[in-house]
C-alpha cells in the first residue's frame, strides 16, 4: 500500500529570507500538523474528553491560544480549535480525540495540507502585517498568544503571535495562496518599503 508524502507549497522557493535582503525575517513552517477540532464549548464533557488526549485545556476565551510542550490549540470561534502540533504526533492525536469522544458531538479533522504557515520575525513583522489587512496589530491587546482571522492582502488567513520580543508571529494561509502570499510579503518587507511606524520621533 502507497503511503501520503506530504510536498511544500513552497518547496521550490529558497524557503527562508535573511534581514540582510528583508526588513524581516522570514521561513516556512512545514513540520506542524493541524487538526480541526468542533465540539460545544458549554459542554463538560466535551471540554474534559478534549483534555484528556490532548493534554491541555481549550482555549474559551475568543482569540486566545492555550500551549504546552508540543501542542498549540488556537480557537478559531465559539465552537472550533485549531490544534497544532509535530507532524510526527497528528495520526495520534486525532486517534486519541476520537476514541476520548465518542458519541459526543462533535468534529475531528486531520487538516495538516491544508494551509501552508510562514513565520516573520523581526521588529517590522506587525508593520508587513498592517500593510495588507485592515487590522491595528499595535494595539496593547496584540500581544503574544493573540489569534484572529483576517483578510491579508485580499485573501483569507489567521495571524498567531507567538511572541512579543523578539517578534514573531505565523501566518497560515490556504495551500493555493501559499506562493502568492510569500512573494506579496518579500515585495513589501524590502527595507526601502519600511514605513518606519515605530520611530521615535
Amino acid at each position: 500500500m502507497s503511503e501520503a508524502v506530504y510536498t511544500s507549497p513552497l518547496g521550490h522557493l529558497d524557503g527562508s529570507r535573511d534581514a540582510a535582503e528583508l526588513s524581516i525575517s522570514m521561513s516556512e513552517v512545514s513540520d506542524r500538523g493541524m487538526i480541526d477540532l468542533r465540539g460545544e464549548a458549554s459542554s463538560v464533557k466535551f471540554r474534559q474528553a478534549a483534555k484528556a488526549a490532548l493534554g491541555i485545556d481549550l482555549p474559551l476565551k475568543p482569540r486566545s491560544t492555550t500551549v504546552k510542550g508540543d501542542v498549540t490549540v488556537l480557537w478559531l470561534s465559539v465552537d472550533q480549535w485549531l490544534v497544532c502540533c509535530p507532524r510526527s504526533r497528528t495520526d495520534g492525536l486525532v486517534g486519541k480525540l476520537r476514541k476520548n469522544l465518542g458519541d459526543i458531538h462533535s468534529l475531528v479533522v486531520d487538516v495538516s495540507d491544508a494551509r501552508a504557515i510562514i513565520r516573520l520575525e523581526g521588529d517590522n513583522a506587525r508593520e508587513i502585517l498592517m500593510k495588507g489587512s485592515s487590522i491595528d496589530f499595535t494595539l496593547p491587546d496584540y500581544k503574544a498568544g493573540l489569534v484572529r482571522r483576517l483578510m491579508f492582502a485580499e485573501i483569507a488567513a489567521l495571524a498567531h503571535i507567538v511572541t512579543d520580543k523578539p517578534c514573531a508571529i505565523d501566518i497560515y494561509v490556504f495551500r493555493s495562496y501559499a506562493d502568492y502570499t510569500w512573494k506579496w510579503i518579500e515585495a513589501t518587507a524590502k527595507p526601502a518599503a519600511t514605513i518606519g511606524l515605530f520611530v521615535r520621533r
